[in-house]
């Protein structure tokens, strides 16, 4: 695995495109990271599910469809929707595109070995073992019938495994998102990619999906993987963003350098474009939209942007161009919850020197009126404190005085007096 010192930032195709995203869609939106966000942090662009399907059309998938796969049983992108995948190239040149703009490739792939190379029991690479021999033909994902799970006390599964990864790093791809392995929890299977990861000879940050992965496998996921979900899919929707508090505060003892609860893909800008048009905005209100964000940052959640970047707007764009929400989110340390008090959720982060910053969420209905003791933060004197969403500054205080919109946040950064800012 990659060593990770801070949590991935990029965008995924999934909230945008479902499983029908193509080529021209990657590139442009590469084209777009590149001219207005690689200078902030964002480097990775993910292609999510289905690459390997000609008839993907939507976010659905289609039971029993004929995938494109090599005579080893790997799949390989649908050149109808990848055209530079023409003749056995795979993600080669579309990675080498992406690189090109200074950025990184990265890739969805399901646990397992593909039903359809079962069925046609065909060997696997580099060994006298067939596909049949290592299938675990009981271990089916429940929302996608495609692949079978891999029986990792067989001989030639580990090799299996590092066949794909061998092809995937010869593409020249740095992030690879496994799906189906973290709910249920497939621990095996979870070393048996990780090792063939090693054994590829390329760096590459290990993602497991969906969630919620188990909060009892905390350690075995630190040490097999560079991030991992917390929770099932995130959508625009505010009873699963309230309900992200929770799965934080369960998490957060948890987050460190290369290993990232992950809170799944930000569903901002342009969302469910796959269903035709222009798609739709993102359903969550601005107020909400800054929560999301400062929650992301303070937890340090992996950040990847989920809607079409080329479609962004004005509002959109400057929170993805905020270099004080991403320095927390990249930099801070010791993000956790302070405590709790009725809709009121409070938390904290360290950062530079003396630096504190203070998180205050509303998850209720109406407006909050409310004063922060700095004391509680072991600040003992007098801060300086400035709301990073308005700018708005308080000087020479022993108490954050903040009023709070529902469903909003006020994000402070806090200096004592003496430390100035």
């Amino acid at each position: 695995m990659k060593t990770l010192k801070k949590p991935p930032m990029g965008w995924n195709s999934w909230d945008c495109y479902g499983a029908a995203v193509n080529e021209e869609q990657v590139r442009a939106n590469a084209r777009y990271m590149a001219e207005n966000l690689k200078e902030y942090g964002w480097e990775y662009i993910v292609v999510d599910i289905q690459w390997f399907e000609p008839g993907a059309v939507s976010h659905a998938y289609n039971r029993g469809a004929e995938l494109v796969m090599d005579e080893f049983g790997r799949l390989m992108p649908a050149v109808n929707r990848f055209p530079s995948a023409a003749d056995g190239k795979g993600f080669t040149a579309l990675a080498e595109y992406v690189h090109s703009l200074g950025l990184k490739f990265g890739i969805h792939i399901l646990r397992g070995i593909p039903r359809q190379a079962v069925r046609a029991n065909v060997p696997v690479m580099g060994t006298d073992v067939r596909a049949a021999e290592i299938a675990d033909l009981g271990s089916v994902c429940e929302w996608n019938g495609d692949m079978c799970g891999v029986d990792m006390s067989r001989r030639g599964a580990q090799e299996y495994y590092d066949s794909i990864f061998r092809l995937y790093a010869g593409w020249g791809v740095d992030f690879v998102k496994v799906d189906d392995i973290a709910r249920p929890y497939h621990r095996e299977e979870i070393e048996g990619v990780s090792r063939a990861i090693e054994h590829s000879g390329r760096d590459m940050v290990l993602s497991l999906s969906p969630g919620a992965a188990p909060v009892s496998e905390a350690e075995h996921l630190a040490q097999w993987a560079n991030m991992w979900r917390m929770t099932d899919d995130f959508w625009d929707n505010w009873e699963q963003l309230k309900k992200m508090f929770d799965y934080c505060r369960e998490w957060f003892p948890y987050t460190g350098e290369n290993h990232f609860p992950d809170c799944d893909m930000l569903p901002l800008g342009r969302v469910r474009l796959c269903y035709g048009g222009d798609g739709e905005s993102t359903r969550f209100t601005e107020d909400e939209q800054r929560l999301l964000m400062s929650l992301w940052a303070v937890f340090r959640s992996p950040l990847m942007f989920g809607g079409d970047m080329t479609m962004n707007d004005a509002f959109t764009l400057s929170l993805m161009q905020n270099r004080e929400i991403i320095d927390i989110n990249q930099n801070s340390r010791g993000g956790r919850e302070v405590y709790r008090r009725g809709n009121e959720i409070v938390w904290a982060a360290g950062g530079p020197g003396h630096r504190v910053y203070l998180a205050c969420f509303n998850v209720g209905e109406e407006e909050i009126r409310t004063e922060f003791n700095t004391e509680f933060l072991g600040l003992w004197e007098k801060v300086d404190a400035r709301e990073i969403w308005s700018g708005e500054e308080q000087e020479g205080i022993w108490k954050v005085k903040s009023v709070i919109p529902p469903h909003g946040v006020r994000l402070y950064v806090l200096n004592t007096v003496s430390a100035g800012r």
